[in-house]
Parts: structure tokens; C-alpha cells; sequence
């Protein structure tokens, strides 16, 4: 298969060094898995828990590339109509209404197979992300969550992207004159079908370790403090040990240090902390059993690596 036109970096260190120019900051093992996506001309399935930074691995690409970016958000019951293609109606009605009109202003008979035809022309088409991504090249296209859709859709997608083409019957075939890089999200609420994965290249993406994820911190919020950066990161850390419902990402650390940045905080504190705790849990069991292991807890010398 055809891999991705445009800038490509020369080896998974490269790409390593272009994501972190745009604020990625990728592991060893993920860089590795894009830059074989890259080369290969295959689509890469991220796993891992929410907030790990798979959504913004794939608009990184996106930008490192310097391809077209189209995102579909995948929930239950996607259908062909929100993630392919649909036919402008009001327009269609217009634009039958006018022939109509002109038609009875001239005297002249319409030609009834003439205006059906001109009724599916491309100019009523409306192009949803799978129709984007295959007529805009070169591209990056992010299934978002796919474990969302139902099992049909998943065998849609499949078929979509094996052959970087779609029929449309009013039109005929539409083609990608180079296949976009496909990236496939789940956050695993269920599993996905073997037959999608066997096609991908597959990565599960964890939690950054704790040196990277200060310097994800410090990238990401130039204005929050090493201390507050170092607190931040050893606390979700240690969080992330409390067999929580949800624990936090690396996303939600991102929102911790900007909302105590907000405050003006340059350190944290237990009380800084207890208020500001809506940022990084977004479950009320799990904000009470962080307040009952205790805040203060969480807050000690940080760990080298506080990941469970």
C-alpha cells in the first residue's frame, strides 16, 4: 500500500523529535508505532485508558506531516449517512423547484431523466469524515473511540479502509489517490472485533512515566511553576494506584495544573488540592476515597516512577 505523501521523518527518532516540536511528547515505543504506520501504509490502533493522549498523538501526526485532519467521533448507532456521505435534501428540493420554475417561465417540458440526474450531482452531496479523508490527500484520519460504534459499522470501516475507496451508486466509485493514515482509537469500554485489528498495527498507550510527564507539564503550561509541575504529576501518579472508577490521564493532569495555575498557586497544597479536585476526578467516589486516603498523602517527595 502507498504510505502518507508529504514531510516524513526518516526513523522513529525523528519523529520522535518532530512530535515534541508541536508539545507531543511520545515514548519510544509509540514513536515507533507511528513512524511503521508511516512507512507501512497501515492503520494504527491506539489502546489505552482515556486521557493518555491518543486523540492528540493522531492531530500531532496530523501537523508533524503537514496533512489534511479529519476526525470522526464514533458512538452508538453511527450509521453510514453521519460517517461517509448524505444527500443535501433542502438543497435538492430548491434546486428542483427552480428547474421547475424556469421550466414554466420558458414554456418548455422538463426532461424528466435530465432533472433526476442533476438532482445527484456532487455540488448536493455533503461529504462526512470517511468522504473527506479519502477525497483530501494527503491525510490523517482519527476514528475516535471506534469500541463506541456498533459491530456493523466496525465491518464498514474495515471495508472502507481496505480499499481507500467507496461507490456511491448516483455517482460511481470515489477513490484516495493516496490512502489517508488511518489512526483507530479505543479507550477498550469493549473489545473490538479481531478481524479490525488484524489489519492495524496495534500500540497500547500508557500513562507517562513521571519524568515525562512533568516535562509534558512544563511543555504544555510554560507558566506553571517546576514545584507545582513535580506536585501535580507525583499526585495523579500515586491516583492512579487507588483503583479508581476513572483514573487520571495525563489529559486531566494538564487540567489540575492549569486550574491551580489559574488560582495563582505555584505550589500544591492539601487545601489547593481539595479545592481544585473536580480538574483531575470527574467521579464522586473517587474524589472521596482520595480525600480518605488523604491529601496530604499525595502530596510527599515524588516518586522516580509513581505509576502503579
Amino acid at each position: 500500500m502507498t504510505t502518507i505523501t508529504g514531510r516524513q521523518p526518516a526513523s522513529p527518532v525523528e519523529l520522535a523529535r518532530d512530535l515534541a516540536a508541536t508539545g507531543y511528547l511520545a515514548d519510544e515505543g509509540l514513536a515507533t508505532a507511528g513512524y511503521l504506520a508511516m512507512r507501512l501504509g497501515r492503520p494504527l490502533f491506539l489502546e489505552g485508558e482515556a486521557g493518555v493522549g491518543k486523540t492528540a498523538f493522531a492531530q500531532a501526526l496530523a501537523e508533524v506531516t503537514g496533512a489534511h485532519f479529519v476526525r470522526l467521533q464514533c458512538y452508538e448507532g453511527l450509521d453510514v449517512a453521519q460517517a461517509l456521505y448524505d444527500w443535501d435534501f433542502p438543497r435538492q428540493i430548491l434546486h428542483l423547484r427552480a428547474a421547475e420554475a424556469a421550466g414554466q417561465a420558458t414554456g418548455k417540458r422538463l426532461d424528466q431523466e435530465t432533472l433526476e440526474a442533476s438532482l445527484y450531482d456532487r455540488r448536493f452531496l455533503i461529504a462526512r469524515p470517511l468522504l473527506q479523508a479519502l477525497e483530501h490527500t494527503p491525510c490523517v484520519l482519527l476514528v475516535d473511540e471506534v469500541d463506541r460504534a456498533d459491530d456493523e459499522f466496525e465491518a464498514f470501516l474495515l471495508e472502507v479502509l481496505a480499499d481507500a475507496a467507496i461507490t456511491i451508486p448516483e455517482l460511481g466509485r470515489i477513490a484516495a489517490p493516496t490512502p489517508p493514515l488511518a489512526v483507530l482509537t479505543s479507550n477498550r469500554t469493549r473489545e473490538v472485533h479481531d478481524a479490525l485489528k488484524r489489519r492495524c498495527l496495534y500500540h497500547w498507550v500508557e500513562h507517562p512515566d513521571f519524568e515525562r510527564e512533568v516535562t509534558i507539564l512544563r511543555a504544555r503550561l510554560p507558566d506553571v511553576t517546576d514545584r507545582l509541575a513535580t506536585q501535580v504529576a507525583t499526585a495523579t501518579g500515586r491516583m492512579r494506584g487507588l483503583d479508581l472508577i476513572k483514573p487520571p490521564g495525563v489529559a486531566e493532569s494538564i487540567d489540575w495544573a492549569a486550574a491551580l495555575s489559574a488560582l495563582g498557586a505555584r505550589s500544591l497544597d492539601p487545601e489547593a488540592a481539595a479545592a481544585t479536585l473536580g480538574a483531575v476526578l470527574k467521579y464522586r467516589e473517587d474524589v472521596d476515597r482520595v480525600r480518605a486516603t488523604g491529601l496530604a498523602a499525595l502530596l510527599d517527595a515524588p516518586l522516580l516512577d509513581p505509576r502503579p
